[in-house]
């Protein structure tokens, strides 16, 4: 498998280099820079790769190129490519491929957005590529598998990206947030916070992979009896507006990315 560098060493750049050493299929070498913080250090100590000293070098150690940085320092890492011809792979929030692409104009450009589940493997990863790319072959193929190796890859248009990105990237933080609600709720019902934790997390774990065969009307139906207590609390959570709720959380994603 080919080598990769990380340009940025946060907390996405993190979790999926984490998520390609947790088993094979994952790069040779993974070359990671940072601006400055330490962190490329910190994470090549602990994923087994090589530090490099910034970008430029970053860019002249591997062929594809995956951009982990604040889509506001795009222009200062791009002045550091040095005419860099492989493949860039940008993760930039809500930051148009287009504009990738005027950055590194004799690279070929792919927009991707993982969540942080990649970590586990069990990522979603949404990708766009330009229309016509012209793409090594060769590169191509080991991005492809490279992103597998992560977890679902969905092939979308850009178009879609925002919205995309505020469901699955955001949801994570939500999903957290839920289960910790559920779980105050069990510890002031009596149980043990460690307890309530394990019963939320292991819940949820199962319920993803039951997700993975019904759709979540079944799933609700097969969970509730008629006038039962998941009936009493599913209505208590209708009555809290929770779907306009989320709603509004994804739409203010959405704007917020915007911006």
């Amino acid at each position: 498998m080919s080598s990769v560098s990380l340009i940025g060493a946060g907390n996405m750049a993190r979790a999926m280099a984490r998520g390609w050493r947790a088993g094979d299929g994952g790069p040779d070498e993974i070359f990671i820079s940072d601006s400055g913080s330490g962190s490329a250090e910190s994470l090549a100590t602990e994923v087994g790769g090589v530090a490099v000293s910034g970008a430029s070098e970053a860019f002249s150690s591997s062929g594809i190129a995956f951009l982990a940085v604040k889509p506001a320092t795009l222009a200062l890492v791009a002045e550091q490519a040095n005419s860099f011809s492989g493949t860039v792979v940008s993760l930039l929030a809500g930051t148009e491929l287009s504009l990738v692409t005027a950055s590194f104009p004799e690279a070929q450009c792919v927009r991707v957005m993982p969540n942080v589940a990649v970590e586990k493997r069990r990522g979603v990863l949404c990708r766009t590529v330009p229309a016509s790319s012209g793409s090594n072959e060769s590169d191509e193929g080991d991005l492809a598998e490279l992103l597998a190796v992560l977890g679902h890859v969905v092939e979308i248009p850009e178009r879609l990206f925002d919205a995309a990105t505020a469901v699955m990237g955001c949801a994570p933080a939500y999903f957290a947030l839920v289960a910790e609600a559920i779980a105050d709720s069990g510890v002031r019902a009596g149980l043990p916070e460690d307890l309530a934790a394990e019963l939320v997390s292991e819940t949820l774990a199962g319920t993803a992979e039951l997700l993975d065969d019904r759709d979540t009307l079944a799933l609700r139906r097969a969970v509730t009896s008629p006038g039962g207590s998941t009936a009493a609390g599913l209505a208590a959570l209708e009555r809290g507006a929770v779907r306009a709720v989320f709603a509004e959380a994804v739409a203010a994603s959405i704007e917020r990315m915007k911006e």
